[in-house]
């Protein structure tokens, strides 16, 4: 166990505040916050050094993976009761609209999908990251799991594997091969990648992510968690034959029992897909 992360635990064990619900919810964030930092370059690291500019640095990295405000609030408030520990509560702004983050956005039937305009793509000059914006078009991946995706491990024939160590929160998981778009990137992201990853083999994973921020900011893509919106709202209707009301469709109320029940099967699905524990989440993609 890195020193942060062993830190951060005796922190959590010493400081037993909360339930054990939320005891162990803010352990699982606090050691996802030491990973981050050390992704971020922050790797000598303790305790007891928190700064503003790791605070800063980690905002911008929760923002930039398209997190929800309030996601981002949640950690915020984990890393306050990090500050207030060490006794250092004032290394964080008490408001949080000092770091851009917006009020919590609750659930709407407005889409947030975004597509790949394929003009933008065209200006993205590494074949790598071209590959790992196409892979989260037509898996909904996350932008970490794109990076670090490797064809000869995933592609397993009627669907793909993420390792637990791609995934946020270390969860593997399996995605469906459907179409003959997916088949055909990824023997493309193969043949690029050969027995490896996407990172190039002198590379690290946080030099790759700054080249991947670097290529879409300017070929003018953004906020490209929308894909996984778009993979959601398009799953949705092939599993239940109606769009979902993010684009149009019935709302739930507006159901038969048999199509609630389709329904429900369909967002389960979807969650998995995404990465998602609970089918709820599924709101926030498809709409109520």
């Amino acid at each position: 166990m890195k020193k942060l992360n062993y830190q951060l635990k005796n922190l959590c064990d010493r400081n037993r505040d909360g339930s054990h619900g939320t005891r162990s919810e803010r352990h699982q964030i606090l050691q996802a916050i030491a990973n981050q930092l050390m992704t971020l370059g922050y790797r000598r690291m303790e305790a007891s050094s928190l700064k503003p500019k790791h605070v800063e640095a980690l905002v911008a990295h929760y923002q930039q993976e398209g997190l929800t405000s309030g996601t981002i609030k949640n950690r915020m408030s984990v890393l306050r009761w990090w500050a207030e520990k060490i006794n250092k509560s004032n290394v964080i702004c008490k408001d949080n609209a000092f770091y851009g983050i917006a009020d919590r956005v609750f659930v709407t039937n407005s889409s947030k999908a975004c597509e790949l305009d394929k003009a933008m793509l065209a200006r993205i000059t590494s074949p790598s990251i071209k590959i790992a914006l196409e892979l989260q078009k037509a898996f909904g991946l996350r932008r970490e799991e794109a990076i670090k995706f490797s064809p000869e491990y995933a592609d397993q024939g009627s669907h793909i594997r993420l390792k637990s160590t791609w995934c946020k929160g270390g969860k593997a998981r399996e995605i469906p091969i459907r179409t003959d778009e997916q088949c055909e990137l990824l023997v493309r992201a193969q043949a690029l990648a050969g027995k490896g990853s996407l990172i190039p083999d002198h590379m690290k994973y946080v030099q790759q992510l700054r080249i991947y921020e670097s290529e879409t900011a300017k070929a003018g893509l953004s906020k490209m968690h929308g894909l996984r919106h778009r993979y959601a709202q398009e799953r949705y209707l092939q599993l239940t034959g109606w769009a979902s009301p993010t684009c149009g469709g019935p709302n739930s109320q507006n159901l038969t029992t048999q199509e609630r029940k389709q329904d429900a099967l369909a967002r389960l699905a979807i969650s998995q897909e995404l990465g998602h524990e609970r089918k709820s989440i599924t709101a926030v993609y498809l709409g109520t």
